[in-house]
């Protein structure tokens, strides 16, 4: 088997034996058939092709030379972590070196202070300005604690109060008696306005009935008798019935939820919300002291299928009644007023909400006062172990306000309304002395404002 060659190196053998001309401009190309067996190569020859072993030393260089760069990188990074971390200064070196170099870390310092003293010295301005203007709001009830050892008040029907002789009767009562405060209805039970209201929404569902003017107001103001407007809430026949959609509603028979007469607003929905917020404000732009809600709550029921915007969960529940006697508060602060709210009794016992939204320790964060309602004759059979709680008026009104003072950090906001019904007078001294052997303020509670001076005069 024979290879065809190109051998340069042949080319100068021939031109010495003068077959190739030395001329320049001669180009002779020459191809010559050696004959070599190819096995004897292949096994007895140690020869490789050039280029091939080019090829491979240059892979090597290859390898070699990005070993090479690698190293040098790692070197060069660590040189560079050293050198970072030899050069490195912290925040206060360097304010140290500036100061070296400038002078002006000392001249900082005292314009820093200066600033800072600056805002404490607003801050307490501020405060001090909020505890004057909140010491000026509270005075027209402080004052009653701070001369005359408390609040001693009485409902006034605001329906009956547009009766000249009931309402005189009343007048003479509260000025033989030690009674310093009158409870008259802004919105009762039925949903009636009982004063020329100016809220739009009470004019558009006819729900005003006038009973008592500005100028009934003025007068016990002048006789320097504290004056709270009762406000009916979320039990509102008249508004229920306008808006539906704001009211709770019995998704099983599809229409109005009602107990007995009463038609409750949903305390999440926010036309409902309003509207008690406006008559509310409203009511103490007329002169009364204090706005004071009743019916600030959920429907005391176990029925299932009251629907209301949101659900009616513990969490909900609170959230509603808190949030929104917050609101009322703050509005009601910046017109010049108080706020209480009326509770049932056993709230100053219960921990949870009742299901219906009233929890001592979320509701007394939003209001001024409270004002449960601890008539015995409301607790049932075994309360604080009284087979009959009406009986013992002291006990049970002592027993429950226990419960709810341990609870509160400040005693003076509650303020217990007083049974002044279905019992003797001298039962009703009992309720009276109960609280005022905590020092607590209090308002006597008759439905129809039947009182005796006998419950009111003592021994």
């Amino acid at each position: 088997m024979y290879k065809t060659l190109t051998i340069s190196s042949v080319v100068m053998i021939l031109a010495f034996s003068g077959y190739i001309s030395e001329v320049p401009s001669s180009k002779v190309s020459i191809s010559i058939e050696i004959d070599f067996p190819q096995e004897n190569i292949d096994k007895k020859t140690n020869v490789r092709n050039p280029e091939v072993e080019v090829l491979e030393k240059e892979k090597i260089d290859v390898k070699e030379e990005v070993k090479t760069i690698a190293v040098i990188e790692k070197l060069n990074e660590e040189v560079l972590i050293a050198n970072h971390v030899k050069s490195y200064k912290s925040n206060i070196d360097l304010l140290v070196e500036n100061d070296k170099k400038y002078g002006l870390l000392e001249e900082t310092k005292y314009l820093l202070d200066r600033y800072f003293d600056l805002l404490k010295k607003q801050e307490e301005e501020k405060l001090q300005k909020q505890r004057v203007e909140k010491q000026k709001l509270f005075w027209q009830h402080d004052k009653y604690i701070e001369y005359e050892n408390g609040i001693r008040g009485i409902y006034l029907n605001g329906y009956l109060y547009g009766n000249e002789s009931f309402k005189e009767k009343m007048h003479d009562l509260v000025f033989s008696t030690e009674i310093n405060a009158v409870v008259i209805d802004i919105k009762s039970d039925n949903g009636h306005v009982l004063y020329e209201t100016k809220v739009e929404e009470a004019i558009n569902i006819n729900s005003i009935r006038v009973k008592y003017s500005e100028t009934d107001l003025s007068f016990y103001k002048n006789k320097d008798i504290y004056l709270i407007g009762r406000l009916v809430a979320f039990q509102d026949p008249l508004f229920a019935k306008k808006h539906p959609e704001s009211a709770v509603w019995d998704k099983k028979n599809d229409t109005l939820y009602k107990q007995g007469k009463q038609y409750f607003l949903d305390p999440s929905d926010l036309r409902a919300r309003k509207y008690i917020l406006d008559l509310a404000v409203d009511a103490c732009r007329i002169g009364f002291n204090e706005i004071q809600l009743d019916y600030i709550r959920y429907p005391d029921s176990q029925y299932k299928y009251m629907e209301f915007d949101l659900e009616s969960t513990v969490e909900n529940r609170t959230f509603s009644i808190q949030s929104f006697l917050y609101n009322v508060q703050q509005e009601l602060h910046s017109e010049g007023c108080l706020l209480s709210a009326d509770i049932f009794g056993y709230v100053l016992t219960n921990r949870a909400d009742g299901g219906i939204g009233q929890n001592l320790e979320s509701i007394i964060t939003s209001v001024d006062f409270i004002s449960p309602m601890v008539y015995p004759s409301h607790y049932s059979r075994g309360s604080f172990g009284y087979e009959s709680p009406n009986n013992h008026p002291f006990e049970i009104v002592t027993s429950a306000l226990e419960d709810g003072i341990e609870r509160i950090d400040d005693k003076r906001q509650l303020r217990p309304y007083l049974q002044s019904f279905w019992h003797t007078d001298e039962e009703i001294r009992e309720g009276i002395r109960a609280a005022e052997d905590k020092n607590l303020s209090w308002i006597l509670w008759n439905s129809i404002s039947n009182y005796s001076y006998e419950s009111l005069m003592g021994d």
